[in-house]
């Protein structure tokens, strides 16, 4: 699994709106997409919030682990 789809996985398991996922980052709803739909790599500093954010690991959210801890 690709990370993109991860987060996007994470984002609808919380019934969050894309935006507000970009409020969380302090970027904007069409930076997210573009992370989202895997058109652009995220950062790792923002990364590290979602995986804060949604309590799973960066492991998880890059597709190395299928566990979420």
């Amino acid at each position: 699994m690709y990370f993109y789809q991860r987060i996007r996985e994470l984002r609808e398991e919380k019934k969050e709106s894309q935006k507000a996922i970009a409020e969380i980052l302090g970027t904007t709803q069409q930076h997210y997409y573009l992370y989202e739909s895997g058109k652009r790599e995220i950062p790792l500093h923002l990364a590290a919030i979602l995986a804060d954010f949604y309590g799973v690991s960066l492991d998880y959210i890059a597709g190395r682990s299928d566990s979420r801890n």
